[in-house]
This record gives C-alpha cells, sequence and structure tokens, in this order.
C-alpha cells in the first residue's frame, strides 16, 4: 500500500470515529440501535461476500497475469471490452465488490477502459436478473432496457479510454 493511502485511510477512520462518538455523546440508543442494524446487515451480506471473494481470489489464481493482459489487458482492444461488458452483464456482485475486484484485475493487467466495460455492465445490466425484471415490468421493456444499458454502458467505458487518453 503506498503512504498516501495509508494516511487518508487513518484519516477516514479517525473521522468516523469521531462522528461516532458526538452520535454516541448527542444519543446512546438511536447510536446503539444504529450499531445493532449495522452489524446485522453485515453478518447478512457476510457469507455474500465471502463467497464473491473467495471465487475472485481462486479466479485469480487460475488466471496468471499474462491471460488477464491478453484476454481484457489495455492491448484487448474491443474484443476485451466485449469480453469485460459479457461478463458484466452476467454477474452479479455487489457494488463494493464490484469495484474492489475491477481493483483486482487492475493490479493483474487488466485495462482501465476494460474495467470500466465490466463494472458498467455489473450496475446497469442484468442478465441473471432478467427473470424476475420480466415479472415486474413486460418483456418487452426489460429486454430493451439492457439492450440499452449495455449499449451505454460499452459507450461510457469508451468515453472514459478517450477522457483518459487511453484511445485516440
Amino acid at each position: 500500500m503506498k503512504q498516501g493511502n495509508y494516511i487518508f485511510n487513518i484519516i477516514v477512520y479517525l473521522i468516523a470515529i469521531v462522528f461516532l462518538i458526538i452520535s454516541f455523546i448527542k444519543s446512546k440508543q438511536k447510536t446503539k440501535k444504529a450499531l445493532i442494524k449495522a452489524w446485522n446487515s453485515f453478518k447478512n451480506i457476510l457469507p455474500m461476500l465471502l463467497g464473491i471473494i473467495t471465487s475472485i481470489g481462486l479466479l485469480l489464481s487460475i488466471l496468471n497475469p499474462e491471460i488477464i493482459k491478453k484476454i481484457i489487458g489495455e492491448k484487448s482492444g474491443a474484443y476485451g471490452v466485449l469480453i469485460s461488458s459479457i461478463l458484466g452483464s452476467v454477474a452479479l456482485f455487489p457494488g463494493v465488490v464490484a469495484f474492489s475486484t475491477a481493483a483486482l484485475l487492475l493490479s493483474s493487467g487488466a485495462g482501465y477502459v476494460q474495467m470500466a466495460a465490466f463494472v458498467q455492465t455489473l450496475m446497469m445490466v442484468g442478465v441473471i436478473t432478467l427473470p424476475m425484471e420480466i415479472k415486474y415490468f413486460n418483456k418487452k421493456i426489460a429486454i430493451l432496457r439492457n439492450l440499452i444499458s449495455f449499449v451505454l454502458s460499452v459507450g461510457v467505458a469508451y468515453l472514459i479510454g478517450f477522457i483518459l487518453g487511453l484511445w485516440n
């Protein structure tokens, strides 16, 4: 971890502790209630997070950085963006895990544009949740929403590439 990140993390934790103390001074009962609620939420999401993190760890141990660079690295171009977009469309991760997964893949050689496409489609397109979406909306609207989200996600990924100066 870089020195700046370490210091930033310490500052954020200190600010959180200060606000927790202020909250506790203002209302002990509300603070206790909020902490219990937060703990219960954490306990509920922990099994899913551990499963996802384990899966990602296994995937990263099987796929070495060279394979990642080849499939979704900066030089993979449109093919890598398409692969990343498809993976993001079918994955079912919470947002918190999406960003940490993208960071892990970036450190293993994935490209920024490819990871932008992955995260965008992960958050906006839901192939796994499509049957539920069809149930609440109709088939045409659900499919249209997912298709538009997919196209926009790829477009945003390319826009990020242009903004960062990765592609001309």
